[in-house]
């Protein structure tokens, strides 16, 4: 069983690594929107949030769209065991993006 438990695990990993490579520039722009709203006077912020959540929203369409097409190529049994395996890694990696992935699971 301990085997099973991580079966996706290199390819998950491999494949956020790639995001990570590909979605930098993305990434950036969340991290710069996110100091953006947060360092904004109160005036500003409301706007400013919205801005980081689009960017936040592409981020995690970015994720769900590389979860759901190597989930394709599996079987229902282990889509769904690499959907957990991918939504875990994705979550710790990158917690604040990630949250798309469990309103679409």
């Amino acid at each position: 069983m301990i085997l099973r438990r991580g079966r996706f695990k290199d390819v998950v990993d491999r494949q956020l690594e790639l995001f990570a490579l590909d979605d930098a520039s993305l990434i950036a722009e969340a991290e710069e929107a996110d100091a953006a709203w947060t360092n904004a006077s109160a005036d500003d912020s409301e706007e400013l949030f919205g801005d980081y959540q689009l960017v936040v929203d592409a981020i995690g369409e970015r994720l769900y769209d590389l979860r759901e097409t190597y989930a394709a190529a599996l079987d229902e049994q282990r889509a769904d065991e690499y959907r957990t395996a991918f939504d875990r890694a994705s979550l710790k990696r990158f917690r604040r993006y990630a949250a798309f992935l469990e309103e679409h699971r």
